[in-house]
């Protein structure tokens, strides 16, 4: 039987992910099974958790899904020891709209599944009145129980003992202090962490990260601070429908943003999965009968993507028979062309009409409902995926036909409606599940 605990705090940059990570090394390094999950529509932090402990991580989120999907996500941690499942944003957080189950929030998961919560705290600037925060989140919600705090960016002895003092006299269990001058930091840009896969040197910032945390932490108590949890013995499929037999997918520093359960959703469908390296020239597989093309990063890799002409007529080749679909930074690639940060223009693949621009950034971040306009891999007309847009980039021109009718969590129609020209289909959002 698993121990679970979701590892959460009042807002994001607080330091979550590298307390998950440290805690699963380090429970790790002692020899236990540690399983990761992550709360919301993040496709980052799951391959930091696969790094740090060894076993593949998957999102679970209480808008998007429903109870039987995440059952079925969180039975990997049934022959764990101990189960870490990281939050989004604040513990609270979530859309004003209820989706499935919930509003996306930490804390919906907390309560399904009976974890309890450890905060981290970032203290500094603050010291008594960081009691007075946990003391709220603490008695905010029924059903959301609190473990304890870690704090974080602790300046000195004193402010550790004024802290401390505070949470102890407000009945708060601490289990420890992370000094401010501690340099466990892992390196950022502009939709988050930089990927793990990007990083060589991502076992060692993970091992440090460990070190100092079981240098300062209570692990002893953290993990007694637990729940025993158990999944359920039969666990239903994940319902989502792959959208070709043989699938061609892009992997590389350009296209990596991908939810985990898909792939699993795919090859549990008997679905059978080839990879391939547009930043290396490659084309899809000949013998696939789709092509897709995730999200990530083609805004850094734009002049070589251009560049590379083999790529780019392959794919052409490819959509004359077959049908090629673009999500986020894919889709971006299937169009004309995409201007840089530097103003740049590049030639893109040219297979559907859009063009962003990266040079004029406006944040785009939401969950997304779509209801198609047209029959789409596999999917009827008027069918609805639920998914999540992320990403920096601005829409030049879309006169393609809009692929859905895309709407916010609250329901409100979003200018970012895809398209779709001959075989090719492509959107800003990242599916995550189908309504069913």
């Amino acid at each position: 039987m698993a121990a679970g605990l979701i590892i959460s705090a009042p807002a994001s940059g607080a330091g979550k992910t590298t307390l998950t990570l440290a805690l699963a090394r380090a429970y790790r390094d002692r020899g236990l099974r540690v399983q990761c999950f992550k709360s919301g529509p993040d496709y980052i932090d799951p391959g930091f958790h696969a790094a740090a402990t060894g076993r593949a991580s998957v999102n679970i989120d209480s808008w998007a899904m429903d109870r039987e999907m995440i059952a079925r996500l969180v039975s990997r941690g049934a022959d764990a020891d101990i189960v870490l499942a990281e939050g989004s944003m604040g513990l609270f957080d979530g859309v004003a709209v209820r989706g499935v189950l919930g509003t996306g929030a930490t804390a919906d998961i907390a309560e399904m599944m009976d974890w309890p919560v450890l905060l981290v705290i970032d203290v500094s600037g603050q010291a008594q009145t960081a009691a007075a925060i946990v003391t709220g989140l603490r008695n905010f919600r029924k059903g959301v129980r609190l473990a304890g705090v870690v704090l974080n960016r602790v300046g000195s002895a004193r402010h550790k003992d004024l802290v401390r003092g505070a949470m102890t006299d407000a009945g708060i269990v601490v289990f420890g202090a992370l000094p401010r001058h501690a340099q466990i930091s892992l390196p950022s840009r502009h939709l988050g962490l930089v990927p793990a896969e990007e990083q060589a040197e991502v076992g060692g910032l993970i091992a440090e990260s460990a070190r100092v945390v079981t240098e300062h932490v209570d692990l002893d108590a953290v993990l007694q601070s637990a729940s025993a949890w158990s999944p359920p013995s039969t666990p239903c499929s994940l319902k989502i429908t792959p959208p070709g037999q043989r699938i061609a997918l892009a992997r590389d520093a350009a296209f990596s943003f991908f939810y985990p359960h898909m792939l699993e959703a795919w090859r549990a469908a008997g679905a059978e999965i080839s990879t391939f390296s547009p930043l290396a020239d490659e084309g899809p597989d000949a013998n696939a009968d789709i092509c897709w093309l995730p999200g990530g990063y083609p805004e850094l890799h734009a002049g070589r993507i251009s560049a590379n002409m083999r790529f780019r007529a392959a794919l052409r080749a490819f959509a004359e028979t077959r049908p090629v679909h673009g999500e986020c930074g894919g889709y971006m690639v299937l169009g004309t062309a995409l201007t840089d940060a530097e103003g740049a223009r590049h030639e893109m693949v040219n297979l559907l009409g859009l063009e962003t621009s990266f040079a004029k950034r406006r944040l785009h971040l939401g969950y997304r409902i779509a209801e198609l306009a047209a029959p789409m891999l596999r999917h009827p007309a008027s069918a609805r995926l639920r998914g999540h847009e992320f990403h920096y980039s601005t829409i030049v021109a879309q006169p393609d036909a809009p692929l859905a009718i895309v709407r916010d969590a609250a329901g409100a129609i979003v200018a970012e409606t895809g398209s779709r020209r001959g075989q090719a289909t492509g959107t800003f959002f990242h599916l995550i599940a189908e309504d069913r």
